[in-house]
């Protein structure tokens, strides 16, 4: 990171302050996490724009937008405070039943309710004081960069070619499943493959522009075509769609299971041969070690495991 000028020290209260302004884009919010005065947050960005020589932040017709130096520097300045927060902090200790720290998990809304519910369950038994942030995923967020910043602890997916530049560990393994109103007149009969290309679905919006699903991928390369008639752009959306139509809804047991419960709607097993889904976290290096976050990956297996365990029962 450059220093205009010697005699302006970039310190860690700057940096924090330079994260903070640039994620929230706005003086007051930085003010009011910071516990400090806006005129003094107003004061520390004058400084920054002194010392790298750039605006950081400019004021545009929807509010505060950060410079493009400003993004290019973030990682930077964000990956300095890990550094001298881990020089500084000690031997790191966890201790989940008193630790306050705030646990962000990245996914798309495909995940089991089952499995978040679990998640959440334990959390709330092991770690009554942490806080859990469920960020939805979507095709405009770059996750990568988000775990790599530091701004996501996990994210969990299913790729069929996960990033190779992240750790990563197995959580479980899904069958694949058609869901239907229970009136449907298949819902009895079953499907054949002629019925599922004759059939109208609903599917979801895809939540990653660079990599196809899994049902996708296996309906490309069998060159099956689907009249994929409703489009959603929330999965949690489409079993309410079922009910009084004649849509078809390919996703996993788990997800299927749960809204059978609810609705009045029917599981059908798939007549194409899918692979199970798997569903897998995905963790930068820099919180490798970290021991809060090791104890949330165990947390997060521990749960994947305890729900194909209820599969198998």
């Amino acid at each position: 990171m450059v220093i205009r000028r010697g005699d302006d020290p970039l310190d860690t209260y700057l940096l924090r302050i330079f994260c903070l302004l640039i994620n929230e884009r706005s003086v007051s919010r930085t003010a009011l996490k910071m516990n400090q005065s806006q005129p003094a947050i107003s004061a520390a960005l004058k400084r920054l724009r002194e010392i790298l020589g750039d605006p950081l932040l400019v004021r545009e017709k929807g509010g505060m937008v950060p410079t493009e130096r400003a993004l290019a520097l973030l990682s930077h300045a964000k990956g300095a405070l890990a550094e001298i927060d881990r020089m500084t902090g000690g031997p790191e200790t966890f201790e989940p039943q008193v630790t306050r720290q705030e646990f962000r998990i990245g996914s798309p809304d495909y995940l089991a309710p089952a499995f978040v519910a679990n998640v959440v369950e334990r959390l709330r038994r092991e770690a009554p004081q942490a806080r859990l942030t469920l960020h939805a995923l979507g095709p405009n967020v770059d996750f990568e960069r988000l775990l790599a910043e530091g701004d996501l602890d996990v994210v969990i997916g299913n790729w069929p070619e996960p990033p190779d530049r992240m750790h990563l560990s197995m959580l479980l393994e899904d069958e694949i499943v058609c869901l239907v109103s229970a009136h449907h007149p298949l819902a009895r009969k079953g499907l054949t493959v002629a019925d599922y290309v004759r059939a109208v679905h609903v599917v979801p919006m895809p939540y990653s522009i660079s990599q196809r699903g899994v049902i996708d991928s296996v309906l490309a390369s069998q060159r099956i075509s689907r009249d994929e008639r409703i489009v959603v752009q929330s999965f949690t959306a489409a079993p309410y769609l079922l009910q009084n139509t004649d849509l078809v809804f390919t996703t996993t047991r788990h997800f299927a299971r749960y809204y059978t419960d609810l609705l009045p709607l029917a599981i059908i097993p798939s007549p194409i041969a899918f692979p199970p889904m798997r569903f897998y976290q995905l963790w930068h290096e820099r919180n490798h070690n970290s021991p809060g976050h090791r104890w949330l990956r165990r947390l997060l297996s521990d749960c994947g495991r305890s729900i194909a365990s209820a599969r198998a029962d």
